[in-house]
């Protein structure tokens, strides 16, 4: 049987790779240039979409098996920002955000307007929409949170340009102001670390005043909504600090012995 050939985002990156990998290497830096110098050594034509090679090993998918195969036990690779036009290929402990099968799941009425179900285009979107119309960072966080923007692009230090999916501003009884940034991703993709990263690393440096809450959110294979608290520990991992997973239903089907779990739950907690 012919051997396929990797697809052309596989075959650049791993061009890039492999021109500067020795064995122990831990970093290799690179340039937005050398998207397009790699390509034109492979006989690549017409690959106008440079930022779309970067965003799809990032967050969609898995490096080239010609990188993966250097990978140690309990390391891998990851393709990081490192300024202006400029990124990073490293080597870090494997760290994963996947929603936990055990947890328990809490019903709640489904406020998204049948207009916006009907006609959302991606799973992104969608799982945004839901968010934004049950208001779930306010149920997850407990703070009254607001919608501030979607899809934020901007240039951070060191990392160079981001963005990210949408972003709340929050408030709570103390009066403490949060600064919230979410990434949503589908049933299909992973959330990323990375990009948890450098969301936190963009609300500390725009908004040195507000308390940042980082928020991943996933949709689920049975219509479950996984929320994520993230945060930055002091060995620069990326860690959960809770997680919920919610299911949007019509009213009627939260019965009593749910809501008289809910109230236990909720004394319980405080």
């Amino acid at each position: 049987m012919k051997k396929r050939n990797p697809n052309r985002y596989q075959a650049v990156v791993a061009a890039i790779f492999k021109k500067a990998y020795t064995s122990g290497t831990t970093s290799i830096p690179f340039s937005r240039e050398e998207l397009t110098e790699a390509a034109d050594r492979l006989g690549i034509r017409n690959l106008k979409n440079l930022g779309d090679i970067l965003y799809s090993f990032r967050y969609r998918n898995e490096l080239p098996p010609e990188i993966l195969s250097t990978q140690p036990t309990g390391k891998e690779w990851v393709i990081e920002g490192a300024g202006r036009g400029l990124y990073e290929f490293r080597l870090v402990p494997v760290n994963r955000i996947a929603p936990n099968p055990n947890l328990v799941t809490i019903k709640l009425p489904d406020a998204t307007p049948e207009i916006i179900s009907t006609n959302s285009l991606s799973d992104e979107q969608a799982l945004l929409a839901k968010v934004r119309y049950n208001r779930l960072i306010d149920v997850f966080l407990g703070v009254a949170s607001y919608s501030l923007q979607n899809h934020l692009r901007t240039t951070v230090k060191r990392l160079g340009q981001i963005e990210i999916d949408e972003v709340y501003v929050g408030v709570d009884r103390c009066g403490c102001q949060y600064i919230i940034p979410v990434q949503a991703k589908g049933g299909g993709d992973q959330l990323s670390v990375v990009q948890a990263k450098q969301d936190i690393a963009c609300c500390s440096e725009k908004f040195p005043n507000l308390r940042c809450r980082a928020i991943s959110a996933q949709f689920m294979d049975d219509s479950r909504i996984a929320l994520f608290e993230l945060c930055l520990d002091v060995d620069g991992m990326v860690r959960i600090v809770d997680e919920r997973h919610y299911v949007l239903v019509p009213g009627d089907q939260i019965d009593t012995a749910d809501l008289q779990s809910y109230r236990q739950r909720s004394n319980q907690a405080g």
